[in-house]
């Protein structure tokens, strides 16, 4: 494993045990979902400047407009609901821990960068799908924010699926 990927690992790790630690309300759960899509989002900004590798970009768009997508998704239910999502330790902790993948995204260029980001997707798209299935789906408690996130896993999943496609050309 890349250092990149390693170290995402350890911070989905670190979140799954502070997940498992505390209990989230339906609104902190609804944080930590907003944040792990804000943090694509940002990460495809830097790809969509950065990268050389054209299947690379295009992914970029796609993780861009999807993951736009449900976070509208996800703030038209907030609104229905009445449900503000809450900052948790979680959510803390996965924003200090992008902000460390994203200065080294920044600090790559050509096919280092490309390499490092689509690698960065394959880790953080498995560990995003074991969250929402393991944790953060288990753990809320109003049935139509549950039934979001149970449907953002098969988006996760192709996003996944894309992105080791992705992965196998880049790395040849």
């Amino acid at each position: 494993m890349k250092r990149g990927v390693l170290t995402l690992v350890g911070i989905v790790l670190g979140a799954n045990i502070a997940m498992t630690q505390t209990k989230l309300s339906d609104a902190e759960v609804a944080m930590v979902a907003v944040v792990a899509n804000q943090i694509d989002i940002s990460y495809a900004e830097i790809a969509k400047k950065k990268a050389r590798n054209q299947e690379v970009k295009k992914f970029a768009e796609t993780m861009l407009s999807d993951h736009n997508s449900v976070l509208g998704l996800a703030g038209d239910l907030a609104k229905k609901l009445g449900v503000t999502p809450k900052e948790n330790s979680v959510s803390k902790s996965l924003l200090e821990q992008a902000e460390k993948i994203e200065k080294s995204l920044n600090s790559k260029r050509g096919k280092d960068f490309d390499s490092f980001y689509i690698d960065n997707e394959v880790a953080y798209h498995e560990a995003v799908i074991a969250a929402v299935e393991d944790l953060l789906i288990p753990e809320t408690e109003n049935k139509e924010l549950r039934d979001l996130l149970k449907t953002a896993v098969p988006i996760f999943k192709t996003h996944l699926a894309h992105a080791k496609s992705v992965q196998a050309k880049v790395s040849k």
